[in-house]
């Protein structure tokens, strides 16, 4: 068998594969060629699956081809019995084993795909860029990595080696029954929520015409599960004022943009996601009477561009966060000018663990506060404007929530889709202005009058 290709291709790549190796967590896909074993290697995913695999040149065509050995097991499938199986292949000839493989291969297709090959095609698919709306290319899914966990987290243990077609709307209600009783980890309907929507999306993608990997969806006619309880957590008036100034303290262990974004969060009724990546070219008129926030579609959970006015108290604190003419996110990363982990403002009001121990203890701990969400703060000042006595379809417009109709008041749909786009910016100027007002109050912070001392850095 020619094996010329197969070294000059594993030259600069090749280790000495072991069964620790094989057991390596990784961010993504990777292969390893083996150094004892030209052309043998093993493809590790990060859902934790390794799979052994062996390339070789069929004399018949010339061309390269690949055998595929086996799934990891340490107990029945470890190194060295992928070694001992390419050494026997070998011995076969190379037409016998060119032959082998693919007898296999048609025996494979014959037999149809398992869950985790329609899983990880899936997560390919998710991820393949294409052209969206704004003219920019992006992920054909933009919410694929959330997708890919909920399928590799809570799908591929249980359901990854059945064929795809053989799984039942019994298997999917099984699963789903031991997330929310807690078999599979801490008890949660949520996952169990995400998990069916994941299989969903699956199997109905699996189903379309041209992939025809399962018949039908299983996904159908499922026990519907209980309902979840919305968070309710807002926070006081002192529990505001605590936080408020408890973020200016100089001892506490989270960066200084940080702490700012947090402030944001409860001046602005932005998501983190929106407010975190805020570029200096996404601001306007911040010296004049107008001040605004243009969000980008690309981060909006909606898919909608956010023009978000800015109060004068949200102003104050992008002019702290703005500490160069050179800065471009308001934001910027402690690693550079580069937008923070939109995880990041969580992070900092829980604390971290390493190993169930605290590694840096939170804010909401640092403070004395009951624990609670960036989310949270959002609430908080929605609830504030809804006690200064605003509309509530004013304040659904701060949230980017669509607002709710009254049964007296029935519109088609048409009319707020296609034809209808106003903003509503009075009425969202009123509510923001409102809520700063009313923050200021709450943590005796009277409003700026010399602008001439906090002059801005940013051009208007």
């Amino acid at each position: 068998m020619d094996t010329t290709t197969t070294n000059k291709r594993i030259r600069k790549s090749s280790v000495i594969l072991t069964d620790r190796l094989c057991t390596k967590r990784v961010t993504e896909r990777i292969k390893y060629y083996d150094r004892k074993c030209p052309g043998l290697y093993v493809s590790i995913t990060t859902a934790g699956v390794a799979t052994f695999s062996f390339k070789f040149t069929d004399q018949e065509t010339g061309k390269q081809r690949t055998g595929w050995l086996g799934v990891y097991n340490p107990e029945t499938f470890a190194v060295e019995n992928a070694r001992s199986r390419v050494y026997g292949l070998r011995g076969t000839g190379a037409a016998a084993l060119a032959e082998t493989f693919r007898d296999r291969k048609v025996r494979q297709v014959k037999r149809g795909k398992t869950v985790d090959e329609i899983i990880e095609e899936r997560i390919e698919w998710m991820k393949t860029p294409v052209r969206k709306p704004d003219g920019e290319m992006r992920s054909r899914l933009e919410s694929w990595e959330n997708v890919a966990s909920h399928l590799r987290r809570f799908i591929s243990p249980g359901l990854g080696k059945k064929l795809a077609g053989d799984v039942t709307k019994h298997d999917i209600a099984s699963l789903s029954n031991d997330i929310v009783t807690g078999k599979l980890g801490v008890p949660s309907i949520a996952n169990a929520r995400h998990m069916r929507r994941a299989a969903s999306g699956l199997f109905n993608w699996a189903a379309e015409a041209g992939r025809d990997y399962v018949t039908a969806s299983p996904c159908v006619n499922l026990p519907k599960l209980d309902p979840e309880h919305p968070r309710t957590r807002v926070l006081s008036e002192d529990e505001i004022r605590i936080f408020w100034h408890g973020l200016d303290r100089s001892d506490l262990p989270w960066d200084r943009k940080t702490r700012l974004a947090l402030k944001f969060e409860l001046v602005t009724m932005l998501r983190s996601g929106e407010l975190l990546a805020a570029h200096r070219d996404e601001l306007f008129d911040l010296n004049g009477e107008r001040p605004r926030f243009d969000v980008p579609l690309k981060r909006v959970k909606k898919r909608r561009v956010i023009q978000q006015l800015l109060s004068d108290l949200a102003v104050e604190i992008i002019r702290e966060a703005l500490t160069s003419d050179q800065q471009q996110y308001v934001f910027a990363s402690p690693l550079g000018d580069q937008p923070m982990n939109r995880r990041v403002m969580g992070t900092a009001l829980r604390g971290t663990k390493v190993k169930g121990k605290v590694k840096t203890p939170g804010i909401c701990e640092l403070l004395g506060l009951k624990p609670f969400s960036p989310h949270d703060l959002r609430r908080t000042a929605a609830t504030l404007a809804g006690d200064l006595g605003f509309d509530d379809a004013w304040i659904a417009k701060c949230l980017d929530h669509a607002a709710s109709r009254k049964q007296e008041q029935m519109v088609p749909s048409v009319t707020g889709k296609v034809y209808n786009h106003s903003k509503r910016m009075k009425e969202k100027r009123a509510v923001l202005d409102g809520v700063a007002a009313e923050l200021r109050r709450i943590i005796g912070k009277p409003a700026a009058v010399d602008h001439a001392e906090t002059e801005m850095r940013v051009e208007a």
